[in-house]
């Protein structure tokens, strides 16, 4: 895209582009997390980031979650945690991105149900890899219990993972890939 009287060539405006949709769509799941914070586990950063991951690629989805995870811990609160949520999420991103993308089919509704089955397990895998995270701060012996102390809240980060997939995949993606 580029207007006769800009001067900057269009890959300026690309990445210009580009940084302004990441900031965007952080600062969308940011308000999604801090709205539904009175909710344990339930909130649409998990879907928001697979969707970003699912058509704009793995590298935004990436930036996504680092930047709405930052910024949202700013107000919910700082700590050892941040890291491991952030790892969460990249991995979360990467698997996403090397094993569900190339099979992504937006408007298919057997594709958004078997996606949506996809986005409920990453809500149990975020809580396992934040579980390995949490072992240097409370020990090996400690790994079983708390993760399984945690299933509960995994299984609520599950249901909202697939609730929130549904609900914002066929508006986020329309608008995505028409902007892509």
């Amino acid at each position: 895209m580029s207007f006769p009287h800009h001067s900057k060539p269009n890959n300026e405006l690309s990445l210009a582009y580009r940084i302004s949709r990441v900031g965007i769509l952080s600062a969308l799941a940011v308000v999604g997390r801090l709205a539904l914070a009175i909710i344990p586990n339930v909130q649409p950063v998990s879907a928001i980031i697979l969707i970003i991951t699912l058509t704009m690629g793995t590298v935004d989805g990436m930036l996504v979650a680092v930047l709405s995870i930052l910024l949202s811990n700013i107000l919910l609160g700082m700590g050892p945690w941040t890291l491991a949520q952030i790892a969460s999420y990249v991995i979360i991103s990467l698997l996403t991105g090397w094993f569900v993308r190339p099979f992504y089919r937006p408007n298919v509704m057997v594709n958004r149900i078997a996606i949506a089955v996809y986005a409920g397990f990453t809500g149990l895998l975020y809580g396992f890899i934040i579980s390995i995270f949490m072992v240097k701060m409370f020990g090996v012996v400690a790994f079983w219990p708390y993760y399984l102390r945690g299933i509960p809240f995994d299984l609520m980060h599950a249901g909202g993972n697939i609730t929130f997939y549904f609900v914002l995949e066929p508006i986020l993606s329309r608008i995505l890939l028409r902007q892509k």
